[in-house]
């Protein structure tokens, strides 16, 4: 019967042709299911680095403090100060290179499992200027896709065509393969490469203050200050005790940037504190605090921790005496 089949397919081109292709896109998608479950593997396994930290800040951490943003969040909170001087546990869920619409994706993934009480999210000037970079940099939250369709939303953003993409099991990893690999390399796992999420930078800036003339006004991406305003809403739903945080910049401002301005009127509107280090004469006058222009160093971290729990435990008694 079988032989009867196949000396048909010979002597038939066309049906010949169509069992060859049938039989081609049955290999490829065989191979795209082991191969893309066998890098899933792999990729969650991961104990440290960068993907890691995104996965226990998604899918596993509870605690009581969450520090948001970019590479800026992860480099000016220092744990220690936290944890000592408010007796509550930290985490800092923040990532290298990501935007407000990262922030809320992990948002939305955290509050599907718990509700911590106090949020910092770190604000970037130019925060919500147009950008397609900053959606392309949602290929960080691909390998979440299929786990947690609370955020499958906002990853679609990245094209009309993501969620096409994304039946394939490769494609969230095809990116990714070399980190995945030192990922799970015995000395990866051995290095210290952060302290709840904060990764401490020991360099001094050496280089004089830069100025910062960028005009008044610039293209604003409404979706960006959409899902701000998602973060700022749900945050207050929740109970959550929601500060937004302009962190120090080695950098003199001659006018405010256009996106601090807008989240300050979003974050009046709803009773949302905002502290702005822009210009603050503590850190511009301060060079040794400094990494890099954008970024404080460890005795810079350790300082701002400690200033800004001061000006959160003002606050906080304000709020309570009223």
């Amino acid at each position: 019967m079988i032989k009867k089949f196949l000396y048909k397919v010979k002597n038939n081109q066309l049906l010949f042709f169509i069992t060859k292709t049938i039989l081609f896109l049955l290999i490829v998608l065989i191979l795209d299911f082991a191969i893309g479950n066998l890098l899933s593997y792999f990729y969650f396994k991961q104990e440290s680095g960068l993907q890691y930290r995104t996965t226990y800040s998604i899918e596993k951490t509870t605690a009581d403090v969450l520090i948001f943003g970019s590479s800026r969040a992860n480099h000016h909170y220092k744990p220690e100060v936290f944890e000592k001087e408010l007796n509550l546990n930290y985490y800092n869920v923040g990532r290298d290179g990501s935007s407000i619409l990262y922030h809320y994706a992990v948002l939305n993934a955290i509050l599907k499992r718990y509700i911590p009480k106090m949020i910092i999210l770190d604000l970037n000037d130019s925060e919500f200027r147009q950008s397609q970079e900053t959606y392309e940099r949602l290929s960080s939250l691909l390998p979440y896709y299929r786990k947690h369709p609370e955020i499958r939303s906002i990853i679609e953003l990245r094209s009309k065509y993501e969620k096409y993409k994304l039946y394939s099991s490769i494609y969230p990893y095809n990116s990714v393969l070399s980190t995945i690999i030192i990922g799970n390399t015995k000395r990866n796992k051995e290095r210290k490469g952060d302290n709840l999420g904060y990764i401490p930078l020991n360099m001094t800036w050496t280089e004089e203050i830069k100025i910062n003339n960028n005009e008044e006004k610039y293209p604003i991406d409404s979706l960006k200050v959409k899902m701000f305003l998602g973060f700022v809403t749900k945050c207050k739903s929740a109970n959550i005790r929601l500060y937004v945080v302009f962190s120090p910049f080695y950098v003199k401002y001659i006018r405010e940037d256009y996106s601090v301005k807008l989240a300050k009127e979003i974050t009046k509107k709803y009773n949302i504190i905002f502290f702005d280090y822009s210009n603050d004469s503590t850190f511009i006058t301060k060079k040794s605090f400094f990494a890099d222009f954008g970024h404080l160093n460890d005795q810079g971290a350790k300082f701002f921790s400690k200033k800004i729990i001061e000006q959160i435990k003002k606050t906080s008694s304000i709020k309570a005496t009223n």
